[in-house]
């Protein structure tokens, strides 16, 4: 198999010899997929993606788009991809919003839970399907206001948003945040994460929240529930060392980093959360793939 190339920094510090970039790259039938900074930059689709899905489709890999970005719906996620040429099933589609619904179905009655919610439709929809009743600006008297708070990344946040949900949180609601992203891929560069909106609400209030995304285990451990995969054959794909490949740690599984997002050379040099292994774009990861025996199952 042809080796990527990657700086004599990265060789030097992390790897030693190229040849540890393929060690062991095997036993693989099963993926959890990022996507900010994996498969495109905001609007931009990253080059061979289109690739990318017609190898995971033909070699019948089973796969998840779990993602920490939670403003987009499954269907606007699936029209996204789409508008890129390429076809995937709403099913394929995990976001951090959707596993904040599951989460916190599974520990209060959806029909007695009142949720704020700072976010976009992709953070609302999955608390509605599931049965929590939302609360509105402001709507924050003792018997009204809301039980949760919900933050998820917020193209149109406000001051009385904010300031909604800060009432809620010193009045006694919990406080969630489907991600801890500080930062988010875009065309420009690195935009404004759903990270920096928690960090001012708990400045605001005093109160840390429970998030529910990576780096937490929580969404890898709902992909791999939907997915029926084993652990040990499943790999997580990101961009990020803070989230992606720690959130791959903490849950027991290999992780592939791409150096196409958040993550750069100099942090993967210094980094104590060390992927299994490293590759410098989606062409390398479908070549690597195809690579592979055919999968029995």
């Amino acid at each position: 198999m042809k080796l990527f190339k990657l700086s004599r920094q990265i060789r030097d510090a992390f790897f030693n010899d190229e040849k540890i970039l393929m060690k062991n790259f095997e036993n693989i039938n099963a993926l959890i997929i990022d996507m900010d900074g994996v498969l495109w930059e905001g609007g931009r689709a990253l080059p061979g993606l289109a690739d990318f899905f017609d190898t995971l489709h033909r070699r019948r890999f089973r796969y998840i788009l779990a993602t920490n970005n939670a403003s987009l719906t499954p269907e606007q996620y699936v029209a996204k991809l789409a508008g890129f040429g390429v076809t995937v099933e709403r099913r394929r589609i995990l976001t951090s919003a959707m596993a904040t619904a599951l989460y916190l179905s599974e520990r209060m009655d959806p029909k007695q839970t009142r949720v704020f919610v700072i976010g976009e439709d992709g953070a609302k929809q999955p608390l509605l399907d599931l049965g929590f009743a939302l609360t509105e600006l402001y709507e924050v008297d003792e018997g009204h206001r809301a039980d949760i708070v919900v933050c998820g990344l917020d193209r149109t946040l406000s001051w009385d948003k904010l300031s909604t949900a800060t009432l809620n949180i010193l009045a006694g609601a919990r406080f969630i945040g489907t991600n801890a992203d500080t930062t988010l891929p875009m065309e420009q560069g690195l935009g404004l994460g759903n990270g920096a909106v928690l960090a001012a609400l708990q400045a605001a209030t005093g109160v840390a929240p429970i998030t529910i995304g990576k780096p937490e285990p929580i969404i890898y451990r709902q992909a791999m529930a939907l997915l029926g995969s084993d652990p040990a054959q499943t790999v997580a794909i990101g961009d990020r060392l803070d989230t992606d490949i720690l959130g791959a740690i903490r849950t027991g599984i290999r992780s592939l980093l791409v150096l196409t997002g958040v993550a750069t050379e100099q942090q993967l040099a210094a980094t104590e959360h060390r992927p299994t292994w490293v590759m410098p774009d989606l062409r390398a990861v479908t070549q690597a793939l195809d690579a592979l025996p055919e999968n029995s199952d």
